[in-house]
C-alpha cells in the first residue's frame, strides 16, 4: 500500500512538472523577452534624442540658431520627400 501512494505522488508531481514546462516556463521567456525589447527600446530612443540633440548643438557653431533649425528642417523634409517617393502605390 504504502508504494502506491509513493508512485501516485512521483505520478502527480511529473504532471505538474510537464504543466508547468508547457505554460510557466513559455511564458516567463516570453515575458523576460518583452521586458528587454522595452529596455533596449527606451535606450535606443535616448539615443537617437541625444544624437540629434548633440548634430544641432555641432551646427550651432558655425551657424546661427535660426540656420541649425533650418539646416535641420530641410534634412527632414528632404527624408520625408524621398520616403514620400518610395512609399506603396
Amino acid at each position: 500500500m504504502h508504494e502506491y501512494a509513493a508512485r501516485f505522488a512521483e505520478l502527480l508531481e511529473q504532471i505538474a512538472i510537464k504543466i508547468r514546462s508547457l505554460t510557466v516556463d513559455r511564458i516567463s521567456k516570453a515575458i523576460r523577452l518583452a521586458g528587454m525589447g522595452i529596455v533596449v527600446a527606451a535606450l535606443g530612443f535616448s539615443a537617437l534624442i541625444f544624437l540629434v540633440w548633440a548634430i544641432f548643438e555641432a551646427l550651432e557653431i558655425p551657424l546661427t540658431t535660426g540656420g541649425a533649425f533650418a539646416l535641420i528642417g530641410v534634412a527632414v523634409l528632404v527624408t520625408g520627400a524621398v520616403m514620400w517617393s518610395k512609399r506603396f502605390k
